[in-house]
């Protein structure tokens, strides 16, 4: 009587391991498929459209005078000095040669290309992306392409994969020169 209660219980504890291992992948190929809809995407979303008609409003109003540059007093103690990462900035011949398409190089898709305009281009596996990547490596929502400060940013939206610019994986927007690779699952493009 006891071996048959245990195996009961042990038939109960198994169903219930199985059900709980079923939900869970359901539950990661929903929110795979279709992303979630969290309001930190609708707000990056948000801010980005903001940048942009900004940065067109800006482009029709006339430039402000720079501020003067202020002389900034050297610390006494060598220790106190602060290192800053500098931001790469784009030169001044970069900026003049602004590329004005996407190349993809390699991937599913390759050979195609796409006219930039000066709005944000959303890359990805969901319908609603201006670059449909159908990749088992993409997210629904995997990375933006924007223009930003007359230089085009690639910007990572906390893929599974992650998104790569000459083979080294980004956190935040990162400048993307011209010619420089930019690997999002097993694609590969280039802006020219």
């Amino acid at each position: 009587m006891t071996s048959e209660l245990t195996l009961l219980v042990l038939r109960l504890a198994f169903l219930a391991a199985l059900w709980i291992f079923v939900f869970s992948v359901i539950y990661s190929l929903r929110s795979d498929l279709f992303g979630t809809r969290s309001s930190a995407y609708k707000q990056a979303m948000e801010k980005s459209r903001q940048q942009v008609f900004a940065s067109a409003d800006s482009d029709s109003a006339p430039a402000p005078a720079a501020p003067a540059p202020v002389r900034s007093q050297a610390p006494s103690d060598p220790t106190e000095a602060v290192q800053r990462p500098s931001t790469p900035v784009p030169s001044a011949s970069a900026r003049s040669e602004r590329p004005s398409k996407l190349v993809i190089t390699s991937g599913p898709k390759r050979g195609t290309e796409l006219t930039l305009r000066s709005e944000p281009l959303s890359i990805g596996r969901s319908g609603d992306s201006d670059l449909v990547i159908q990749d088992d490596y993409s997210s629904t929502h995997h990375a933006r392409l924007l223009l930003w400060n007359d230089a085009w940013m690639v910007q990572d939206l906390d893929s599974t994969n992650g998104t790569y610019v000459n083979g080294k994986r980004v956190s935040q927007p990162t400048h993307v020169p011209i010619g420089t690779p930019v690997r999002i699952g097993t694609t590969t493009f280039e802006l020219r």
